[in-house]
C-alpha cells in the first residue's frame, strides 16, 4: 500500500476514534442529566402538594385563632356572610354526604354491573365499542352535567314529588352519580380482568352457570380493586363542585331529605370566592378552613382506599 494510502487510513482511524469519544462523552452526559430532568420533573408534584398544604395549613392557623375549632367541627349553624355570623360546619358537611351517598347508591351498582357485563358476558368486539361509549361520560364537562341536572333530572323530580324544589340534593346527587359511573365501571372491570381463566374454567367444569362464576368467583377475586374503585368514587364525589353548585343549591341545611335546597362545602367554596369577600378577612379564612376539611377527609378516603386494595387483595 502507498504512503498517500496509510495516511489517508490513519485519518480515517483518528476521525473515528474522535467521534467515537464524543459519542461516549454525550452518552456519558446524557445519563449523569436524565436521572436530574426526571427528578426535577417528578418533583413538580411533591412541591405543589407541599406548597397547597402550607397555605391551607397557614390560612386555618389564622382563622381558627378567631374561631374556635370546636365550634367550627361541631356546631350546627352555617351563616358566615349574613349576622349573626355563625361557623359550624356541621350542615356543609351534612349536605356533602348526602350528595355523595346518593351519587354512590346510583354509581356502585350500575358501575358494577356494567363492569360484570364488559368482564363476564360482552364478546370482544362488544367491549371494544361499549367501553369507550361508556368513558366517554367522564369526559363531559361537569358544568353541563349541572344544566342537565336542572333541565331534566329535576322537573322529573318535581313531577314525581311535588314538594321538591327547584334546587335539591336529589338530583344533583344523581348527576353526580352518572358522572362517576365511568370511575367505577372501568376499575372493577380491570380488575375482573386480571382474574386468572383458570378459576372461571374450574367453577365451569363443576357446573357453576355464567352468573354464578361471575357472583361468586370473579367478584370475590376481585373485591380489592372493586372496593378501592368504590372508595375512589366516594372521594371523587365528595370533591365535586359545578354540579352541586348548579342544582343543589346554596342554602346550608342540617337535613337527610333529599328533596331539601343544601349546600356542599365545594359549593360554599365557590361561593365566597366569586371575589366579594376582603382578603384576610374571617369569611375569606373560612374558606381555607372547609378546604382543609375536605382535604383532610379526601386524603383519609386515599388511604383507606390503598389499605383496603392490599389487606384484600389476591395474588395468581
Amino acid at each position: 500500500m502507498s504512503r498517500q494510502g496509510l495516511k489517508t487510513m490513519d485519518q480515517a482511524q483518528t476521525v473515528n476514534k474522535e467521534l467515537y469519544e464524543f459519542k461516549n462523552k454525550r452518552v456519558s452526559i446524557m445519563n449523569k442529566l436524565m436521572p436530574v430532568l426526571l427528578l426535577l420533573c417528578a418533583s413538580v408534584s411533591i412541591l405543589t402538594t407541599f406548597g397547597i398544604v402550607v397555605t391551607l395549613i397557614t390560612e386555618t392557623y389564622h382563622f381558627f385563632k378567631v374561631i374556635p375549632i370546636f365550634d367550627f367541627l361541631f356546631g350546627t349553624k352555617w351563616s358566615p356572610l349574613i349576622p349573626p355570623k355563625s361557623f359550624g360546619v356541621l350542615p356543609l358537611l351534612s349536605g356533602t354526604l348526602l350528595i355523595t351517598v346518593i351519587a354512590c347508591l346510583v354509581a356502585i351498582p350500575l358501575g358494577l354491573a356494567s363492569a360484570i357485563y364488559l368482564s363476564e358476558y360482552a364478546p370482544k368486539r362488544v367491549r371494544k365499542i361499549i367501553k369507550p361509549i361508556l368513558e366517554v361520560l367522564a369526559g363531559v364537562p361537569t358544568i353541563v352535567y349541572g344544566y342537565f341536572a336542572l333541565s331534566l333530572i329535576t322537573p322529573m323530580i318535581q313531577s314525581v314529588f311535588g314538594s321538591a324544589g327547584v334546587f335539591n340534593a336529589l338530583s344533583a346527587g344523581i348527576v353526580v352519580g352518572i358522572m362517576i359511573i365511568p370511575m367505577v365501571s372501568s376499575l372493577s372491570e380491570d380488575a375482573m380482568s386480571a382474574v386468572p381463566r383458570s378459576l372461571r374454567d374450574g367453577a365451569y367444569a363443576l357446573g357453576a352457570t355464567r352468573f354464578e362464576v361471575a357472583l361468586k368467583i370473579v367478584v370475590p377475586a376481585a373485591f380489592s380493586g372493586i372496593v378501592a374503585s368504590a372508595v375512589l368514587a366516594f372521594s371523587r364525589a365528595i370533591g365535586e363542585t359545578m354540579i352541586v353548585t348548579l342544582a343543589a343549591g346554596s342554602t346550608p341545611n342540617m337535613t337527610i331529605n333529599p328533596l331539601d335546597s343544601i349546600q356542599t362545602m365545594t359549593a360554599y367554596i365557590v361561593q365566597v370566592s366569586l371575589g366579594d369577600t376582603p382578603h384576610g378577612s374571617i369569611e375569606y379564612g373560612s374558606i381555607f378552613a372547609v378546604g382543609m376539611t375536605l382535604f383532610v377527609i379526601t386524603f383519609l378516603l386515599n388511604i383507606f382506599a390503598q389499605y383496603i386494595a392490599r389487606k384484600f387483595r389476591e395474588e395468581y
